[in-house]
């Protein structure tokens, strides 16, 4: 039976990434405490090989983040946000009297 590649679905599997980095980068810095970490390349080199065993689990349960929608733009979504207090400011604006 051949395992079904999640990537389809928009929100849910992001969310799914995200948690895995996240995951990846608090065992990071636990190991570099733990173990005693000083040195850069020492560093360096716990965070890859987490973060290639963090990939190798969720290929293992059928999801492979390269195949999931990328996120919005950060610049793109900015633009979008600074537009909406002007827009909600000519909708809702409250008429005083003076």
């Amino acid at each position: 039976m051949k395992k079904e590649i999640i990537g389809q679905v928009p929100g849910k599997n992001q969310q799914l990434t995200i948690a895995a980095k996240d995951f990846a980068n608090e065992l990071t810095s636990y190991n570099v405490i733990e173990k005693d970490l000083n040195k850069q390349a020492q560093m360096s080199r716990e965070h890859v090989d987490i973060n290639k065993a963090v990939r190798d689990i969720l290929l293992q349960r059928g999801v492979r983040p390269e195949a999931l929608p990328p996120a919005e733009d950060v610049k793109k979504l900015e633009r979008r946000l600074d537009g909406y207090p002007k827009k909600g400011c000519e909708r809702g604006r409250l008429k005083t009297k003076v």
